[in-house]
This record gives C-alpha cells, structure tokens and sequence, in this order.
C-alpha cells in the first residue's frame, strides 16, 4: 500500500504510510520536520500533507464594461510588446516601428477577445477576484518501517506532538 493518489514509483508515495502528527499550520509540521532532521532521522521517508481544503476567493472588484475594457487593452498590449520584442530580434526593420505596430495589435486583440468574453457571461459574474487553495491541518506522514523511531525523537520536541484528543 502507498501514498493514495500517487502513481507508483513517483517521489510523492510512502511505502505504507503512518499518521506522525497533524498541526494546525504548515510552519508547525515544518519546524517538527526540521527538528527530526537535526536528529539524523531520515526525513526522506516523511511527507506533508496538507488535509481539509478549502478554497478561498477574495473578491477584488466590481466588473463593468469600461474595466473589462482597460483589461483586456493591458494585456493585449503586453503580450503585443513582448512578441513585437521577439520580432525585432529578426528583422532589419526599425526596433520601434515593430514594437508600436505589434503593441497596437496585441492591445486591439486583448481588447476585442475581453469584451467577446465579458458579453458572454451575461451578467453572471459581474465582480474580479483571486482564487487560493489551502490546507486547514497539515499531516506528517512516515513510512510504518520508520514511525516507531519518529515519534521516539519528536516526543523530545515540546508542543511538537499536538494532543490527539484536543477539539
């Protein structure tokens, strides 16, 4: 038995995989992890696992038509700078004339593909936002044939063992 959903062989699978300890944050089971390699353990048959996720999404602004607009002419116009970068490198033509002439493409482009995008939503989704992913609790993981030594050493570290019965 292995890591479930690592494919076999892959450097994300333990050969089966013991609970060493959950913590509430990342720097918790980093600084346990650390501790354990201060003690020669061989924390290459450790893992992390951050567990409970949930997604997390700031909202960052109202969307209308005028900021879709603005957008789109931004990044159109940086994509058009940065290929009109590339083909300045091969041409004999003046460097500006190409970077003005692609700049104005790329921003028409960004221009007209954000306002296809934004009609066809509707209104649903009328706001701009970023998204993240994180882990409520974070697991340390250790391979059956290593745990009884893990947890002799990180019963040496204070607060390193979370009281299991703790809600």
């Amino acid at each position: 038995m292995s890591t479930p959903g690592a494919r076999p062989g892959s450097p994300l699978t333990l050969e089966f995989p013991q609970s060493l300890a959950v913590y509430d944050d990342y720097a918790a089971a980093q600084k346990s992890v650390d501790f354990l390699s201060d003690e020669e353990f061989p924390v290459e048959h450790l893992m992390i696992v951050g567990t409970d996720l949930k997604r997390i999404e700031r909202i960052t602004g109202r969307l209308n038509w005028g900021r879709v607009a603005v957008g789109g002419i931004v990044s159109g116009l940086w994509l058009g700078i940065f290929v009109g970068l590339i083909f300045a490198l091969f041409t004999t033509s003046s460097t500006w004339q190409v970077l003005l002439s692609t700049a104005f493409i790329g921003a028409t482009f960004g221009l007209v593909w954000a306002l296809i995008g934004y009609a066809f939503t509707r209104g649903q989704r009328d706001f701009s936002s970023v998204t993240q992913v994180v882990a409520t609790k974070y697991e340390i993981l250790v391979e059956h044939k290593h745990a009884a030594r893990a947890r002799e050493l990180l019963a040496r570290l204070p607060g390193a063992l979370p009281d299991p019965f703790a809600q």
